[in-house]
């Protein structure tokens, strides 16, 4: 627990700089209305969204009414602790449903999702064997991306060549992930924008290849959020649970992002659990979403 504190923490420094940076010199002074509605303005500016922001600040208003004295750590303290109520029930772990269990990423581009499919791939290895499947069939560099990620962790991948079927792909890598006994299948989609009808429906006819191979595949449908583009991941996310209905979320780039608050926000909204999280380039840096930790990490409480 202590190394996954201490990851979060520092992958969360810019996120907390932002969120409370500006709150520095309230920490030890006792709060005025002033005080806190400062702190309502940092919580937005971060992205925690409305519901989380509104909760957090309610709860301060209420012990500020009660105590007069109220200092500003103690209200942050407050903040943190609201803030891991609302992520109850956040923390999801991926286990195997299938044979092989297929996984499916969705997301728009620029999300991340080729990195964390490799990434997921080499976390659940530890598990068993893992097959890739390269179905962004629409961006030139997508295959190299991966092909080079699968060599350097050494997980096998089915691909094919640039504009191919995508889901046909998905089909021949579930037949050979049948074959080699693999665990698990995780298949790397296209990045699309999630208001591009006929982009959409593409990903509808890859799930629906998938359900002839095994009824109940996908058994995970997780959307790749990128952790900087703050309030936008939570449209992205129901336009995606509306089509192809997730079953949670990846979300990266928290490592290098003022916005990191929108995951309270998105899990307030759609209640999508947070599977895993991006803290950083390396592969170790892909870790189990821990609520705790992350709390402790944006309000940079021990």
């Amino acid at each position: 627990m202590f190394s996954i504190f201490k990851k979060f923490k520092e992958g969360l420094k810019k996120t907390s700089a932002a969120a409370f940076g500006g709150l520095t010199n309230l920490f030890s002074k006792k709060l005025d209305v002033a005080d806190i509605d400062l702190i309502e303005e940092t919580l937005y500016s971060a992205d925690f969204g409305v519901e989380a922001t509104e909760k957090i600040i309610k709860s301060i208003k209420e012990a500020f009414a009660k105590d007069k004295e109220l200092r500003g750590k103690a209200a942050l303290e407050i903040g943190a602790k609201v803030l891991a109520d609302i992520l109850n029930g956040s923390e999801s772990k991926i286990e195997e449903k299938g044979e092989p269990t297929v996984i499916c990423l969705v997301g728009v581009n620029g999300s991340g999702k080729t990195t964390s499919a490799a990434k997921l791939a080499y976390e659940l290895s530890k598990k068993g064997k893992v097959l890739l499947g390269a179905c962004d069939t629409f961006r030139a560099a997508a295959n190299e991306q991966i092909r080079e990620w699968s060599k350097r962790l050494n997980i096998d991948l089915i691909e094919s060549m640039h504009g191919a079927d995508s889901a046909a792909v998905a089909f021949d890598a579930w037949q050979a992930a049948k074959a080699r006994g693999a665990k698990f299948l995780i298949l790397d989609t296209a990045g699309r924008l999630h208001n591009k009808e006929n982009l959409m429906q593409e990903l509808a006819k890859l799930k629906r290849v998938l359900a002839k191979c095994d009824s109940m595949a996908p058994h995970y449908s997780i959307m790749v959020a990128d952790g900087s583009i703050g309030s936008n991941s939570i449209e992205q996310a129901k336009a995606f649970n509306k089509l192809f209905g997730l079953d949670g979320l990846i979300v990266t780039k928290l490592d290098g992002t003022s916005k990191g608050g929108a995951l309270a926000g998105v899990y307030a909204s759609l209640k999508l659990p947070v599977y895993y999280v991006g803290l950083g380039e390396q592969v170790e840096d892909f870790k189990e979403f821990d609520s705790n930790a992350y709390v402790n990490g944006v309000f940079n409480l021990e």
